[in-house]
């Protein structure tokens, strides 16, 4: 692709936002800059306010604090969008920077759940990864479930519920959990990315207190099933029409009851659980076996349910879809969808062949092609309908 100006966006109003921050340095940025791409970082800060600058694509700016000092004396950009994405700093004109590509790397609310990409559209703008209706589908559990159910794709049973529903009258939803679903269960916000919120619960005296944990989260919550005798297993894919598939990817490193939590994912380092081994690779989440040793048939399954699952979404530019698997029935289980995965999971990609700098190449060549299609849909309508008044 030719030279390109490139704005990343990051951070943002989210509990993922120090993991988007890392995303966007480590994966697409530096990257992007060794293929001579001009690179504006966007940041957003926790209060969503808006900031560009150079000091904002260096990981030493957040871990030293500098980015408090920063924020605090600099005015937030001024963005238009007529006719395109123009970024304006400090709201002087003079130092405008048109937007050939937007490459949005956030996590969770406020961005990869499709809040981000509906403003790209309006702008007018080619954009990195999936749209916005595949993103608050992939965003929104209970709908990614609904989904699956509705195209045949097994998904463990489940109940959701209103937030407002879950605080009005605390005794029926118990009830209705009790009676539909068997323990274990797992009580999730449906919005939330990063494993944030999630309660593994074995016994009803704590489904309460997980229930109260996932509705601090989000506005509603979802309840479902836990698949005994598990093999956990992650898809990347890129592309839409045509899509590209990672190598299926089992993560070993589980924390001590068998949840893939935040702090498995990002804070022990490769040392809390799991064992590693000459084939694993330490990805994002520490030691993870790529490919995963499965039978060939059921790493087949796998591969077809996720992009069963990536066509009924309408998924696009890249993702990763989540599988469980029961081991002693060999079913494959659609688990839940990551839009923006966490650093691109390069680590995966590259075991596949594809370096960084081709995985950012390849997805900015996705964007325009993407933004081409929407080009040819005609979004307006002559008529006569004002004439009558």
């Amino acid at each position: 692709m030719d030279k390109k100006t490139i704005a990343v966006f990051f951070g943002g109003k989210t509990p993922e936002h120090d993991v988007s921050i890392v995303s966007a340095i480590s994966s697409v940025i530096k990257p992007l800059r060794l293929s001579g791409h001009r690179v504006v970082p966007i940041y957003i800060a926790k209060d969503g306010n808006w900031y560009t600058g150079d000091e904002l694509a260096e990981i030493r700016t957040y871990q030293t604090g500098k980015i408090e000092a920063i924020v605090a004396k600099q005015k937030p950009l001024t963005i238009s969008v007529n006719d395109g994405l123009t970024i304006i700093p400090d709201g002087r004109e003079r130092k405008a920077v048109r937007i050939d590509i937007a490459f949005p790397v956030m996590h969770g609310s406020y961005g990869e759940d499709g809040s981000l990409m509906g403003f790209l559209r309006m702008a007018n703008v080619p954009f990195v990864g999936c749209d916005m209706e595949a993103s608050v589908i992939a965003m929104n559990k209970i709908l990614a479930k609904q989904t699956a159910h509705a195209n045949d794709i097994p998904t463990p049973k489940y109940l959701a519920f209103r937030k407002s529903e879950f605080e009005k009258n605390r005794a029926e939803v118990l009830r209705k959990i009790n009676n539909a679903l068997k323990f274990p269960l797992f009580v999730k916000p449906p919005h939330a990315g990063s494993s944030i919120g999630i309660t593994k619960v074995k016994t009803e005296r704590d489904l309460e207190n997980a229930l109260e944990v996932a509705a601090h989260y989000d506005e509603a919550i979802l309840v479902e099933e836990s698949i005994e005798n598990l093999i956990e297993v992650t898809v990347p894919i890129i592309g839409s029409d045509e899509p590209i598939l990672g190598n299926v990817e089992r993560p070993m490193h589980l924390s001590s009851d068998g949840v893939f939590d935040f702090e498995t994912k990002y804070l022990s380092g490769g040392k809390k659980g799991g064992k590693g081994g000459k084939s694993g690779k330490q990805g994002a989440q520490g030691y993870s076996e790529i490919p995963a040793k499965l039978p060939a048939e059921l790493y087949r399954a796998c591969e077809d349910t996720a992009q069963k699952m990536h066509q009924a979404v309408g998924l696009s530019g890249i993702a990763r879809v989540d599988l469980l698997i029961d081991s002693k029935t060999n079913v494959v289980y659609f688990n839940e969808i990551n839009p923006m995965p966490g650093s691109l999971y390069a680590h995966n990609w590259v075991v596949k062949g594809m370096s960084n700098v081709a995985l950012v190449e390849k997805l900015l060549d996705y964007a325009a092609r993407d933004f081409e299609k929407r080009a040819r849909t005609n979004t307006t309508f002559a008529t006569n309908f004002l004439k009558q008044f």
